[in-house]
């Protein structure tokens, strides 16, 4: 997954970043969520996701505090194939 975070993301995330990261554990804890976080500008989020079908990626991102509250403002999911 590649994503935009809104201008003012430090600012902005404030309110919503505990639930964030407690969802986040979540979804790593059962082995969906791989690994996410920003560039280091933070302009956009990167995370691997391993899941069946794109639709269950969708729904986590979708019920995240970020996206929910604008913070992240576009996504995009490209499946990947682990060459090595």
């Amino acid at each position: 997954m590649w994503g935009y975070y809104c201008d003012d993301v430090l600012e902005k995330r404030v309110p919503y970043r505990q639930a964030h990261l407690e969802g986040l554990q979540v979804q790593k804890a059962a082995g969906t969520l791989l690994t996410l976080g920003p560039t280091q500008d933070t302009k956009m989020v990167f995370g691997l996701y391993e899941a069946d079908h794109e639709g269950i990626v969708r729904q986590l991102i979708e019920s995240d505090p970020y996206w929910q509250h604008q913070i992240w403002t576009t996504y995009e999911i490209r499946e990947w194939i682990q060459a090595l």
